[in-house]
C-alpha cells in the first residue's frame, strides 16, 4: 500500500471515526485507556453476545494515530468471536512491534506497518487494541 494511500485511510479515520461516541446499556463492558506521555484518553464499551462482539463503541480525546487506530481497529473486530479478534490483535500487536505477523487478516489496520519507524507513536497505535484485549481476555476460556 503505498503511502498516500496509507495516509488518506488514517485522515479519514480520524475525521470521521466510525462508532465513535457512548451509550448507556448495561450490556456492553467499558475500559477506560490512556496514554501517560500524551493526551490519549479514550473510554471503549465492548458487547459481547454469544461469543461473538456485536458492537464496540469508544470516545474521549487522542491524537490522530490514537483516534484512527481505533476507528480502524473497531471495523475489523465488529462480528468476530473472540478467537479470532484476540487473533487480529495479536497480529496487529506483532506488526506494530517489528515481529513475524498476517498480514491477511489486518484489513485497513495494515496503514501502521511502518509505525515502528516514529517509536514514541507506537502507544498511540496500541492504544485501542490493548483496550479491547482487556475485555475480551474475560471471556477466553
Amino acid at each position: 500500500m503505498d503511502n498516500n494511500l496509507k495516509r488518506s485511510i488514517i485522515l479519514e479515520n480520524y475525521s470521521n471515526p466510525f462508532n465513535k461516541g457512548l451509550i448507556d446499556d448495561p450490556n456492553y463492558e467499558k475500559v477506560n485507556m490512556n496514554n501517560e506521555s500524551c493526551i490519549d484518553n479514550i473510554d471503549i464499551m465492548i458487547n459481547i453476545d454469544n461469543n461473538t462482539i456485536k458492537d464496540i463503541r469508544f470516545d474521549g480525546e487522542a491524537c490522530a494515530i490514537s483516534t484512527s487506530a481505533t476507528s480502524i481497529m473497531l471495523k475489523e473486530l465488529i462480528g468476530k468471536n473472540i478467537k479470532d479478534a484476540l487473533y487480529i490483535i495479536e497480529q496487529y500487536e506483532n506488526m506494530i512491534e517489528e515481529r513475524k505477523y498476517d498480514d491477511a487478516v489486518l484489513g485497513e489496520a495494515i496503514v501502521y506497518n511502518e509505525i515502528y519507524k516514529q517509536p514514541n507513536r507506537k502507544k498511540c497505535a496500541l492504544l485501542p487494541a490493548n483496550g479491547i484485549k482487556k475485555i475480551l481476555k474475560n471471556y477466553v476460556i
